[in-house]
């Protein structure tokens, strides 16, 4: 009884609740009465920050006539309104001279054309039922355009009197809105993030090189005599760059409804309904839903595929590819192919020479549409081992891939099903398929049918052959992955007895969140460390330290890990001193504990850490902003004998509490040592000869190259060594990519495009000289970065633009320098980056029809000067005694 009394207590004040009008719950009209508004809407486009005097964009007025057509006798609240557009005006948005004023001499009529004025000013009726738009009729033949315009103005008459959330359908979908009535004042709040419209679109799955949309929507009504005397509605779209902020670019809308006077008008027509009093007054007029509808973009100047690729054809040549033309191409090249049918971007596929080849495949497939993706299948023959540097860009481009859907991640389970003829092709269509499983898995699709057997493949494939490059394959493939399921397959394999297995294993727990690395994992981990039960190469256990140290290590597993310093190998046990020394020095995670362990003196003393050699563990910072801090850190292990073990640099880059692992690559040696007669070290004696690079590039592990493995192939490649590095990865990437639509409540419609693209030529060399006794390794990265956005609202007749971008071009050299005369042998390694340019450029256009236009332009340069990054001390010291005997 207590619980029926509180509902109706409750009911009660709910229907006492005041309103703005006494009883009624929606807008009302008298009869015999016509309403006479003025109407103005108006886009602006600007940058974040900019001003409505320096904006692109255009206002367009009218009169607006609203009278009440019928009325529902049983319900006061029930109303067919018909309204009429009149003198209709089209005016830039502030005072400007005659030569930017793209709109000087020109009339609606001209602008439009008499048709679609004629249709515009054709009335449309709004049937509202408690304030709340049952349905818009007009006439279906009518420009979407002009349809979408009227709903505009037909928003403005859906209002509740009632202060409370409700979900309504208007020209910007079907959103969450809610009402704050005060006296003769009601306020309404439109969540845009909740609106479901028609339009579909997409953004980067990565948040660091991701675009950030913010909105607002607020409309103001003042009421009088039961009816709507002004309405006052401002619209703000923000969309922010989140790697560069300052290129972000804004779109207000704002629409104005003011009554200006009433006088007398039609009365009321007879009828049993809304939908029959319409068609009694004009059987054309159709109910045809207050959605704004999806309207087609046509581009009558734009150049077809095939002239865009003539233009842009030499900008894509590989010699250009560090230039920020190459990138900048990239992205044009891109628009157009979304834009063509699979005929069209075969034709040009056919057509390219072939040098510029390659980088047309990354365009094609990063286009990401049914065209692009069924032409490159026709065009690529995977069966023909000579086409391996195309296959193998298709597959890039695919792992990079924006917004991956389940038919790509099909087509290439197809491929791997099929007959190829290269090995390495096979292999790299696996660890993509890893890749494509992650992304689609982010975006909530792991349960799709492909998906699930893609995960059922690579979860089985490790066990189902006992090949050493089949099984690594698997691997690398539940590396990109990053299933929950593949945990303990890793911790399985990182006590295999191939170094490689536990190599590959060991570092892909690092890539895991810390939450999924259960106690069982890391007692696992902690064996190999130790050596509980059988001896492990160098750079496994070394692996194993960087799994512990990243995974919340206790106080115990901190305290053993220092213990050990002294009982290791001497080139080891100076890089874990290296790296803790690092991460109390970078503030790392695990410093807190290391710092409390560390009071204890059996753990930290002199002994300890005095151990001396030329292995090093070093972090630091390439650049810090509000937008991006970008780290690195390089990690060296070398056997007793001074050759390299284990080279590791890391880029990554965070924003927001988002983290990118931007690079990684890590060269490893091994079986060198009977070059120089050297002992190898503990648990090493039976390697086999082998040196090769791994890269893993935007958090997607590429397949791992080979410069020799084996003692002849060594011998060979020793002899015919020019010193020339071996290239790893070479192409074109697609960083950034968003698109959308905003509808507008205005009935206009705003366009949105960013995209990032990334031209990057890493390679890497190793080279032996006896004679000398010196090794050199390097890493060197080129590469270029444009990120560009476009906004535009297009009126057919009548648009207006925002472009705003900025673009560098930089190169990274890693280099270290052994001399293993003599022990300790010396080593130098140097990071140098050259000096770089920054440009930002921001572009403002209105144009008509016509082909009249306005357009302005800012362009800002900044030089970045280059530097060598700091690394610690003791490299300083050695980099001055190897330049010396130099």
């Amino acid at each position: 009884m207590l619980t029926v009394a509180v509902f109706l207590l409750c009911a009660a004040s709910c229907v006492a609740t005041p309103n703005a009008t006494g009883g009624a719950v929606g807008p009302q009209l008298n009869n015999n009465q016509l309403y006479k508004f003025s109407y103005t809407t108006e886009v602006l486009l600007n940058r974040a920050k900019g001003s409505k005097v320096g904006g692109a964009g255009y206002k367009i007025s009218s009169d607006v006539d609203v009278n009440l057509v019928w009325r529902d006798p049983s319900n006061k609240d029930e109303q067919l309104i018909q309204l009429k557009i009149s003198n209709v005006r089209a005016d830039p948005l502030s005072h400007r001279s005659e030569k930017k004023n793209v709109l000087h001499g020109t009339t609606v009529e001209s602008l439009m054309g008499k048709t679609k004025l004629a249709a515009l000013t054709k009335p449309f009726f709004v049937h509202l039922r408690n304030g709340k738009v049952k349905a818009f009729y007009s006439y279906w033949a009518e420009p979407g355009l002009i349809k979408n315009l009227k709903r505009g103005v037909s928003s403005l008459l859906q209002l509740q009197l009632n202060t409370g959330k409700v979900i309504e359908n208007d020209v910007s979908g079907r959103c969450t809105v809610t009402y704050k009535v005060e006296n003769n004042q009601v306020t309404r709040t439109k969540l845009l993030e909740s609106c479901k419209t028609a339009e579909t679109g997409f953004t980067t799955h990565s948040q660091v090189m991701g675009v950030t949309r913010k909105s607002s929507s607020v409309t103001v009504f003042t009421l009088e005599d039961g009816f709507i005397r002004s309405a006052v509605a401002e619209e703000n779209h923000w969309m922010i760059v989140n790697a560069h902020r300052s290129s972000a670019a804004k779109v207000v809308s704002r629409q104005s409804f003011t009554l200006v006077g009433t006088e007398a008008g039609p009365l009321e027509t007879a009828g049993k309904d809304a939908a029959a009093v319409v068609k009694s007054i004009d059987a054309k007029i159709a109910a045809v839903g207050i959605k704004a509808e999806k309207l087609k973009a046509q581009c009558k100047t734009c150049p077809s595929l095939f002239e865009q690729w003539q233009v842009l054809q030499k900008k894509l040549e590989p010699g250009t590819l560090s230039k920020a033309t190459a990138p900048r191409s990239f992205l044009a090249l891109i628009q157009s192919i979304r834009k063509s049918s699979k005929d069209d971007i075969l034709k040009v596929l056919k057509s390219s020479s072939k040098t510029t080849l390659p980088q047309l495949v990354d365009a094609v497939t990063s286009s990401q549409t049914t065209a692009s993706l069924d032409a490159m299948l026709e065009f690529l023959n995977f069966t023909d081992a000579k086409g391996m540097v195309l296959q193998e860009r298709f597959l890039y481009a695919c792992g990079f891939a924006s917004h991956p859907n389940e038919r790509m991640l099909q087509t290439l389970l197809d491929i791997s099903k099929g007959k190829i003829a290269s090995p390495d092709i096979k292999e790299s269509v696996v660890i993509i398929m890893g890749a494509l499983v992650h992304k689609l898995c982010q975006k909530g699709g792991c349960n799709l049918p492909t998906v699930v057997e893609v995960k059922k493949m690579i979860l089985e494939g490790p066990d189902s052959t006992q090949e050493e490059s089949q099984v690594q394959m698997f691997l690398l493939a539940l590396k990109n992955s990053l299933l929950p399921e593949a945990i303990p397959i890793f911790s399985k394999y990182t006590e295999s007895e191939v170094g490689a297995y536990s190599t590959i294993a060991l570092t892909s727990l690092q890539r895991y969140d810390i939450g999924l690395i259960t106690d069982e994992v890391k007692k696992t981990v902690n064996r190999i460390y130790h050596q509980n039960r059988r001896i492990y190469e160098k750079n496994v256990r070394a692996a194993a330290a960087d799994v512990i140290l990243s995974s919340k290590p206790s106080y115990m597993e901190i305290k053993n890990l220092l213990l050990s310093i002294g009982h290791l190998p001497h080139e080891m046990n100076k890089y874990m001193l290296s790296k803790v020394q690092d991460i109390l020095r970078f503030h790392m995670p695990a410093s807190n504990v290391l710092r409390e362990v560390m009071r204890d003196m059996i753990s930290h003393n002199y002994d300890r850490f005095s151990k001396v050699g030329s292995s090093s563990a070093f972090s630091g910072f390439m650049a810090q902003s509000a937008d991006v801090t970008s780290t690195y850190s390089l990690d060296i292990l070398y056997s007793g004998s001074g050759i390299l073990r284990r080279s590791n640099m890391n880029i990554y880059g965070a924003s927001k509490g988002a983290v990118l692992h931007g690079l990684q690559v890590a060269i490893e040696a091994q079986g060198l040592e009977s070059l120089i007669a050297a002992t190898p070290d503990e648990g090493e004696g039976n390697l086999e000869s082998f040196a090769g690079m791994s890269a893993l590039l935007f958090d997607v592990q590429l397949r791992p190259v080979t410069f020799f493995k084996g003692y002849s192939d060594l011998m060979s490649k020793m002899f015919s060594m020019t010193g020339e590095p071996m290239n790893v990865v070479k192409g074109l990437i697609l960083l950034t990519d968003h698109s959308e639509v905003i509808q507008l409540q205005s009935g206009l419609k705003a366009s949105a495009e960013f995209q990032g693209g990334l031209a990057i030529d890493i390679s890497g060399g190793m080279e032996i000289s006896l004679w000398y006794r010196e090794s050199k390794t390097s890493v060197n990265n080129r590469g270029a970065l444009v990120v560009s956005g476009n906004v535009t609202v297009d009126m057919d007749f009548m648009s207006a633009g925002l472009e705003v971008s900025f673009e560098t071009e930089a190169s990274l050299d890693f280099i270290t320098t052994v001399q293993f005369s003599e022990y300790p042998f010396l080593v130098c390694m140097q990071m140098d980056k050259s000096t770089f340019p920054v440009s930002e450029h921001v572009k403002k256009y209105e144009s008509l029809s016509s082909g009249k236009s306005v357009v302005s332009q800012k362009s800002k340069k900044l030089l970045i000067p280059g530097s060598e990054f700091p690394l610690h001390q003791e490299n300083s010291n050695m980099c001055k005694k190897v330049f010396q005997s130099s």
